[in-house]
Parts: C-alpha cells; sequence; structure tokens
C-alpha cells in the first residue's frame, strides 16, 4: 500500500505546484508584458488618473447629458452577470420592455432601437450599435448644448469595426469624449 500511497502523494504535490503555482504564475508574468492594459482591466482613467470604468464592462450613465448603455439584468453588478431568463413570452418581460420604450420614447426619432431595450446575455455588454447611439444623439446635444453634427462627429470617431460582426460604439468610451469634448458645468 505504502509503495503507491506515496508515488500518488508525490504526483499530486507535483501537480498541485506546476497547475496551481508555476503555471498561473508563467501566465501571468507573460500578459503583464505582452498586454498590460488587458491584463490590468483595461481600465479608463481620468485626466487626474483616477479609475472611471472599464472598457469592458456597461456602467449605468444616468441623466440627459449622457449617452445610456444597454440595460442590464444585473444591475451591472460583475458577480452576478447574466441574463434575466425571462422567456419572450414572459409578461413580466413585455412590461419592462414597455415601460423602457415609452420613458425613452422620442417622438422625432422614431421606434427605440432593441439594443436600448434587451439586455445582452451577461447584462454587461458595454457596445451599442451606431444606431443606437444615433437615436440619443439629439438628447445629449440638447442637453450638453452642443451642435448634432459636433456630436455626430464623435460617435464617428468612436464607432469601432471589430474583426467580426457590425459596427459597435463603447458607451463609456464615448461618454468619456463627449465629457472632454463639452464638459458639463459643475
Amino acid at each position: 500500500m505504502t509503495t503507491s500511497l506515496r508515488p500518488a502523494l508525490s504526483l499530486l504535490l507535483l501537480m498541485t505546484l506546476v497547475t496551481g503555482v508555476v503555471y498561473p504564475l508563467a501566465v501571468t508574468g507573460i500578459a503583464q508584458v505582452a498586454f498590460p492594459d488587458q491584463a490590468n482591466g483595461s481600465l479608463l482613467r481620468d485626466d487626474q488618473g483616477q479609475v472611471r470604468g472599464s472598457r469592458l464592462i456597461a456602467q449605468p450613465f444616468s441623466g440627459e447629458a449622457w449617452f445610456q448603455s444597454r440595460p442590464s439584468a444585473a444591475d451591472y453588478a460583475t458577480v452576478s452577470s447574466g441574463a434575466s431568463n425571462l422567456a419572450p413570452s414572459n409578461p413580466a418581460l413585455a412590461k419592462r420592455i414597455g415601460d423602457s420604450a415609452a420613458a425613452l420614447y422620442e417622438q422625432a426619432g422614431g421606434p427605440v432601437p432593441l439594443a436600448l431595450l434587451t439586455t445582452s446575455g451577461s447584462g454587461l455588454d458595454p457596445h451599442l450599435s451606431p444606431a443606437a447611439v444615433a437615436y440619443q444623439l439629439p438628447r445629449v446635444a440638447a442637453a450638453r448644448q452642443i451642435s448634432p453634427q459636433a456630436l455626430q462627429g464623435l460617435v464617428e470617431q468612436s464607432t469601432l469595426q471589430p474583426l467580426v460582426g457590425p459596427p459597435v460604439v463603447n458607451v463609456l468610451m464615448l461618454n468619456a469624449a463627449l465629457d472632454r469634448l463639452a464638459p458639463l458645468s459643475k
């Protein structure tokens, strides 16, 4: 029995060291050297160096002067992230979408884009379609007292074309650029 127990415990200890210590340290070290920004959370800092968010995680914005993010079923919390798991036939989902559509509806803008009404699978998607951002443009331009054309140029600069999929706009990055272009008076 001891002849098989000793090699088994030795192998357990060795594999614990390799997979639990050496490998994670090696991957962390390589990531810090090759991709330091991504390895540290893709954080967005303001001019004073304070963290304002991560480019990878949506966050809520309130007020007429900000572009709104996509809704989150998890209230933008990373620990409890996830979808609402409400079926399309669920009356609670229909009511939430109807209430959101009524709150966001603007006569001149037409129907509210779906991305502003529905949550993503994780509830943390930081991107919106350019159409969802364009829908909010007149409201934000009026609240910031800037021309819609200047704001449209900012949106075009903030539009990303991923390798696969349609163009997207990172709402946090757009709002940060908006605050540099036309800061809110405090």
